[in-house]
């Protein structure tokens, strides 16, 4: 966000609109007041100002009553504002691995890399645990590598493992691999005991990445 213009109190709005949208989005003017404590026509100026700088876009959308009503949610533009870890060393690291050691040779790398992960995260998330309690503990270890994560109960006492944010999405992108590897640790982490889903994909184009976590009958607490 540009910051040659705005006074203090103008950026922190702005951002917390912004953290609102990637985490919840996309929302109306309404809602974000709600939240915020501020009044409608206040965020909309906040919005407009975001527009102008491509960083948020609306659409309308159907309502009860009255006309269609304006939700908005982030761009692509707006992907800047959080951090990617090594965005295009990744990619070039990756390509050098497969120019050198072909597809094997990057799946190996793959595999060793989960392995430290899985040994990493199984230091902190005990498998005697609840499962609620792993998952609070999954998103935390998540939220710290930059993942915006957080658990959300679902009826039928399912779960929902949210990660608003990829901070390896253009490695992501230019290898798969690191996303099939990383359900195979979630299972992994969680135990035998539970169905792990990818069910939103940011690769795929959704706004975020989620995962519902289903204990077996019997075994829910």
């Amino acid at each position: 966000m540009s910051q040659e213009s705005q006074q203090p109190g103008e950026r922190k709005t702005r951002r917390a609109i912004v953290k609102l949208l990637k985490t919840d989005g996309p929302l109306g003017s309404a809602q974000l007041a709600k939240r915020l404590g501020l009044t409608a026509m206040a965020v909309r100026q906040h919005l407009y100002a975001l527009q102008s700088e491509k960083l948020v876009t609306a659409e309308e959308r159907p309502v009860p009553v009255g006309r269609p009503a304006k939700f908005w949610h982030l761009t692509r533009e707006a992907d800047r504002l959080f951090p990617e870890a090594y965005a295009e060393l990744n990619v070039a690291l990756i390509n050098a691995l497969k120019d050198t050691f072909g597809d094997e040779g990057l799946d190996r790398v793959l595999v060793s890399r989960s392995a430290r992960q899985q040994s990493n995260y199984a230091k902190r998330i005990r498998p005697a645990d609840p499962l609620e309690k792993k998952l609070s503990e999954l998103a935390r270890v998540r939220t710290e590598e930059g993942y915006m994560a957080e658990v959300r109960s679902e009826d039928g006492g399912s779960y929902l493992l949210v990660e608003n944010h990829c901070p390896i999405c253009a490695a992501a992108n230019a290898c798969q691999g690191f996303c099939a590897t990383e359900l195979d640790l979630f299972r992994s982490v969680l135990g035998p005991s539970v169905e792990v889903e990818r069910v939103e994909h940011i690769v795929s184009g959704d706004r975020r990445c989620a995962y519902r976590v289903t204990p077996e009958v019997g075994r829910r607490r």
